[in-house]
């Protein structure tokens, strides 16, 4: 049974169509990414299945007694407490069901029947409702979201706005629904706990539907796309690099079918212009009525391209600066009275591209600041090399003025460009129209980055820094950016949470434990490979170190009896694999007649049958898509069967 659906749902803001008919079904164990660029109506999608908003037309529900918990991009933490008494708040039942017992038990020594059969009743309820399990549950995933034991005594009102982001997070997952709503879940996490998010949804029993700009988290957890594309909800049965590949392919087909139609209908009107007076007066009239039945196919708009259209572009001036852009020896970083980090050696050279990485409050910003002279150390220099030109872009978009239009602004650095100059310069960064006139404070996030970037862009720079760039951006925005900085000639140095995008700009980490700053050659999947191993190397040696040595002859015994076992699981593995061989073969062949049969089909003369073409074409997606998954699981078993594992006697 499903835990929810669209059914040919309708939904609009004034002048803003968000959706248009959509259908789509959740069901149990799904686990989908809800893709688009922003402003497509993600969160709206979400807030409709919540039930926050209602539909316009057609039907948004949960289904039957499915249990669904929604985190929300932006919350209102009210009332007070604790933050224990926050994540308890969804169990007010079991918790009733505590007091009581606590209630009971200084009762229990007189031995009254009933009110040891009372707290028997509570027990079993209390258990049964999983009370025991509870609390341990709420302390593990309040450090998965990043807080400390201790913090569970907090008053809810000391927290920052961060802090109540994670609260909010942990407040939903404890409470283990049918269903998880989770609209941009990895705000406010560090790398660390962004990983323990990913474990925790990778082992979920239930189902989730997510949105989020984090490429890297969702291919860890998602294993179907579900793109918001023109008010329809476009569902993608594979993750997500796939679904990259397939939208591309998805778009060029609607291309080729638009084409295909377009032609049909010019040949057909200029049929009916010749022969509408002539001998084929009948066929003429025949086929005008034929064509103003006929549903004409829109041109398919990438709305991606659209959203990615910003012309980045950072130049160096052809002047890169020294070897040495910045050495710091022997740095000390903090403000006065609290130091972050000590006996720090950074050098960064010319054409470097590092990344600066660590926990929430470990001092990213701080130490950035400082290399950049934005902040004095408390300890140590910091010397920069000649002809270097910094750009910085400050996370915290201190750099706007919040008063001045962004005309002005661009003007308060080139007061030499006149205001239609302007106006075309920031067409590039898609401020159109009267976007020009308004004001800093109205914009979004994603405005305010794009802005800075402008900025940064209006001189030559040979070194970018760059605190947190990806935020507000959404995935084709992040994917400009990111193709920006690999042509950029100069040096960078950048702080950001967003893997996918460390690894495809830097070549260089400084990761920040504790007090200390180590480098690490290579990009981020890099060192957490290099960690992982070395973790795993350490629990080898310390297993090994802890097992009391064989004697010899239990020694030889048992790997006589483990030899004989291996050798008994590689014959039934060769077997198996054979199997799944043949069966593979089987499908493949299948696969392709029907596949060479749609396409023959797709190639006829469809006689005007757009319907039957749609049908057609969508066939043909699943079809190859199915096919590309057969062989690629062919070719794996087919490697697995020819080469297999030696056997004890070899």
């Amino acid at each position: 049974m499903s835990l929810a659906q669209f059914a040919d749902a309708s939904f609009a803001y004034p002048g803003n169509e968000i959706l248009d008919g959509a259908s789509m079904l959740v069901r149990p164990g799904d686990r989908l990414a809800l893709l688009g660029p922003n402003g497509a109506g993600k969160s709206t999608a979400l807030r409709l299945l919540a039930g926050d908003l209602q539909p316009d037309a057609g039907d948004v529900r949960i289904l039957g007694r499915a249990s669904v918990a929604y985190l929300r991009q932006s919350q209102e933490l009210s009332g007070g407490g604790t933050l224990l008494d926050a994540l308890l708040e969804p169990f007010a039942d079991l918790q009733r069901l505590h007091d009581e017992l606590t209630a009971l038990e200084p009762k229990l020594a007189a031995g009254v029947a009933a009110d040891l059969a009372r707290y028997g009743d509570l027990q079993e309820r209390y258990q049964r409702g999983g009370g025991y399990e509870l609390e341990a549950r709420v302390k593990r995933l309040t450090a998965d979201v990043g807080f400390a034991e201790s913090d569970l005594v907090r008053p809810v009102e000391t927290l920052s706005g961060g802090e109540r982001g994670r609260l909010e997070l942990a407040k939903v997952l404890v409470r283990q629904p049918d269903l998880l709503l989770l609209d941009e879940p990895t705000n406010h996490l560090d790398l660390a706990a962004i990983e323990r998010l990913e474990a925790f949804l990778s082992e979920y029993p239930g189902a989730f539907v997510l949105v989020s700009h984090d490429r890297a988290f969702i291919r860890a957890v998602c294993r179907e796309i579900v793109e918001l594309d023109n008010g329809k909800l476009v569902r993608y049965p594979f993750g997500y690099d796939k679904y990259v590949v397939e939208r591309d392919a998805r778009l060029e087909r609607a291309l080729a079918e638009y084409e295909r139609q377009k032609e049909h209908v010019e040949k057909t009107e200029d049929f009916i212009r010749k022969n509408l007076a002539g001998q084929k007066t009948k066929q003429a009239q025949s086929r005008r009525k034929m064509l103003e039945k006929l549903e004409r196919l829109e041109r398919p708009d990438d709305q991606w391209q659209h959203a990615g259209k910003i012309a980045l572009s950072f130049q160096t001036g052809g002047d890169l600066g020294s070897k040495e852009t910045i050495r710091a020896p022997n740095l000390t970083v903090g403000y006065p009275g609290a130091t972050i980090l000590r006996d720090v050696t950074v050098n960064i050279y010319r054409g470097d591209k590092v990344g600066i990485v660590g926990p929430n409050g470990s001092g990213k910003s701080t130490l950035l600041k400082t290399l950049i002279g934005e902040l004095p150390p408390l300890a140590g220099r910091v010397e920069t090399g000649t002809g270097v030109r910094i750009g910085y872009f400050d996370q915290k978009l201190g750099t706007l003025s919040e008063e001045l239009s962004l005309v002005d602004e661009i003007r308060s650095v080139r007061a030499d460009l006149s205001p239609e100059v302007v106006r075309q310069y920031l067409a590039k960064f898609r401020f159109f129209g009267d976007d020009p006139f308004r004001t800093v404070r109205g914009l979004s996030g994603g405005e305010r980055s794009r802005l800075a970037m402008a900025k940064i862009m209006l001189f030559p720079r040979n070194v970018l820094v760059l605190d947190e760039p990806t935020n507000h951006l959404d995935i084709p925005a992040r994917e400009t950016l990111e193709d920006a900085l690999e042509n950029y000639e100069g040096t960078l140095i950048v702080i950001s949470h967003d893997r996918y995008f460390l690894d495809r700009v830097c070549t260089r980490l400084f990761v920040i434990e504790g007090t200390s700053v180590e480098a690490h050659l290579g990009n981020y999947s890099d060192w957490r490979r290099r960690a992982r191993e070395r973790s795993q190397a350490q629990e080898k040696a310390k297993a090994a170190a802890a097992e009391p040595a064989p004697s010899p002859e239990l020694r030889a015994s048992s790997v006589s009896a483990a030899a004989r076992d291996a050798d008994k699981q590689r014959e039934r593995e060769r077997r198996r694999l054979a199997r799944r061989v043949e069966t593979l073969e089987a499908d493949v062949s299948k696969l392709e007649a029907e596949l060479a049969a749609v396409r023959a089909e797709l190639g006829a003369d469809h006689a005007g049958d757009w319907q039957k073409l749609h049908t057609l074409a969508d066939r043909e997606r699943d079809l190859d898509a199915l096919l590309t998954r057969r062989l690629a699981e062919w070719e794996a078993a087919s490697a697995a069967a020819l080469n297999p594992p030696p056997s004890s006697t070899d």
